[in-house]
């Protein structure tokens, strides 16, 4: 992960290559996709098991993306794909690295709701 801080994004979580995906914003992606893969979330994300980050856009701006995530929300999903292999090919998740494994001290990252 490039930094420690929060920023503000739109992105997109899947089930595995090719599988169920969701697009989501937040203003604090790290702490947004840890709530993914801890099932945090009832609804979609949890009953479809969308926790890998396949894609997500940086932006300086709430409502810029808001707007980004409602314009990706009315795509069809071909074109979801090409976004994500365009900037992803293996659908490597993005976020692998971003928690730490087997450190008692450690603690998930707050966000607000």
């Amino acid at each position: 992960m490039p930094t420690h801080r929060t920023f503000i994004a739109t992105y997109i979580m899947a089930s595995g290559r090719n599988g169920t995906l969701y697009v989501g914003m937040t203003a604090n992606l790290v702490a947004r996709v840890w709530k993914h893969r801890s099932g945090v979330f009832d609804g979609f994300s949890k009953a479809y098991g969308c926790t890998r980050l396949v894609w997500f856009e940086r932006h300086s701006w709430i409502v810029d993306a808001i707007a980004r995530e409602k314009r990706l929300k009315k795509w069809n999903r071909d074109w979801k794909l090409k976004l994500i292999e365009a900037a992803n090919p293996d659908w490597a998740d993005l976020a692998a690295d971003w928690y730490p494994v087997n450190d008692p001290n450690w603690t998930p990252p707050l966000e607000d709701d």
